[in-house]
């Protein structure tokens, strides 16, 4: 009996040992964020933006396309001390015949755990170590999506989740070999069809990095259709935007 019972233990612990080992490999070889947000001073990165906008009064969504140029301009050293990238955004028309345009101004600090991007004020955590299949983490911890003040409180409580790790990925006529999409949310509040007689909100978000490259595809939407008081429209802060990667240099 004794001798069996060894035998159970000694088991037990080589597959809490090899389960262990596994997890820890697995770890190991998951890519860096280093790897997907490559940032350096002087490089850009032209996309094809479609934006949604606000029709006049609410009545309807509408698409403004542009070219639009993502350029890492300097470094600083933010408060905390971390080394911090200062991103300008410049749109044009789609053609790139008329000048561009400067339109904003993102802060991008990547660290060891986590990739951290600045847009119009709210900090979002775009990459988190580690990178591998189904990982999730919560990227809006930095944003206030409760208080009574609050313009952003459809952002609340969002998990993204890294999927399709190592994937090739199609953007226009380039296919990127080794990618991974980031599922940030795809959420409609009541679910069902849209329709004009009913509140309804949709949310909608997500982000394809291309190993060596950096943000080659981005969705994004957020809409509420209020249909009290009347007359029946889109509330203010509805938008979307969509990037598809043309060119880096």
């Amino acid at each position: 009996m004794k001798k069996i019972f060894s035998s159970s233990i000694v088991a037990v612990l080589l597959i809490v040992v090899f389960v262990g080992c596994k997890k820890e490999s697995e770890t190991l070889n998951a890519a860096s964020l280093s790897d997907y947000f490559p940032l350096q001073t002087g490089k850009s990165y032209l996309y094809r933006m479609d934006s949604t906008v606000l029709a006049s009064f609410g009545t309807s969504l509408v698409v403004k396309s542009y070219q639009a140029k993502d350029s890492i301009e300097s470094t600083f050293t933010d408060n905390e001390g971390r080394l911090s990238y200062r991103i300008f955004r410049f749109t044009r028309d789609t053609a790139g015949v008329q000048p561009w345009r400067f339109i904003a101004t993102y802060v991008a600090t990547p660290t060891f755990e986590q990739a951290e991007y600045v847009d119009n004020n709210l900090r979002f955590l775009k990459l988190h170590a580690p990178v591998t299949e189904g990982y999730t983490w919560k990227a809006h911890s930095f944003i206030d999506t409760k208080s009574l003040n609050t313009t952003v409180g459809y952002l609340d409580e969002w998990e993204y989740e890294y999927r399709d790790v190592g994937s090739s990925y199609k953007v226009f006529n380039t296919t990127y070999d080794s990618t991974v999409t980031v599922s940030q949310q795809d959420e409609t509040t009541p679910p069902g069809p849209f329709d004009r007689n009913n509140y309804q909100q949709r949310n909608y978000g997500i982000e394809v990095y291309a190993k060596g490259i950096g943000m080659v595809y981005k969705e994004f939407l957020h809409w509420t259709w209020q249909t009290t008081p009347a007359p029946a429209k889109y509330e203010d802060g509805s938008y979307g935007v969509k990037l598809r990667l043309i060119s880096h240099n």
